[in-house]
């Protein structure tokens, strides 16, 4: 399933998924976790799932004005962590403990207004104790990597239709094209033309099986100039040409 994580938590409750990125694979399951500090295209699939025993999550908006109350009202001492924009991380007591009291508030709505944001902060709080506290931090400093890198590609996602101007991106960012592009690789996996590559090619799919175009126009609408490059990059990202994918549409 393609899709582009938000900046989030992921909280595994049952089953086993993997996240795919860049050909890096993040396996996740009961009791772990999953954190995206950046808007990054993915593709996920879930590994382990019954009928009996179906794959849950809880899915925890990570907002950076949240992230930099709680820096400002607890001075921490972060530990050195990784720069990467996504981890999995093995849940501790207490942050399990905080998840299990936000599922059990979902079913009231008086719960919810009294409770959850309490929630919500202590499950901030608990992840920037953790080993990649330094990561999560980074996402609610003003002026910091990610939140350039953030700033760059919110501008990408809105046109990335059009041709890559990596100074555009770096001057959003407050970098030269140089520091720019390190940093972009180092927070998403990606660099900047992977990652404009897979918005395009995730949304040629979601109109292959949802629009009544054909293939070489969708490819257009995406940005390709080249239906054989469309086809071609199509076809390396998902194992078959996009013309499988209308195939299918046109059955259902």
């Amino acid at each position: 399933m393609p899709a582009v994580y938000r900046s989030s938590l992921c909280y595994v409750l049952q089953g086993v998924k993997e996240t795919s990125v860049a050909g890096r694979a993040y396996r996740y399951r009961a009791g772990e976790f999953l954190v995206s500090s950046v808007d990054l295209p993915v593709t996920g699939e879930i590994i382990e799932a019954t009928k009996e025993r179906p794959y849950l999550c809880l899915v925890v908006s990570v907002e950076p004005p949240l992230i930099y109350d709680v820096l400002q009202t607890i001075p921490m001492q972060l530990q050195p962590g990784s720069q990467s924009g996504l981890y999995v991380g093995r849940a501790e007591p207490a942050l399990t403990d905080a998840v299990a009291r936000l599922v059990r508030c979902l079913d009231s709505g008086s719960d919810r207004a009294v409770l959850v944001p309490g929630i919500l902060r202590e499950i901030v709080y608990r992840l920037l104790a953790g080993p990649f506290g330094p990561m999560v931090a980074e996402l609610g400093m003003d002026g910091s990597r990610t939140q350039r890198i953030n700033r760059a590609i919110a501008y990408l996602k809105n046109r990335y239709t059009e041709p890559l101007r990596i100074a555009d991106l770096a001057r959003l960012a407050g970098m030269s094209e140089s520091t720019f592009h390190e940093h972009f690789r180092r927070i998403t996996t990606l660099s900047p033309l992977q990652y404009q590559k897979l918005l395009r090619l995730q949304e040629a799919r979601r109109l292959l099986v949802t629009d009544g175009a054909g293939a070489a126009d969708i490819g257009f609408r995406v940005g390709y100039q080249s239906p054989s490059q469309f086809s071609r990059e199509y076809s390396r990202l998902y194992g078959h040409p996009p013309s499988v994918d209308l195939r299918e549409r046109m059955t259902a």
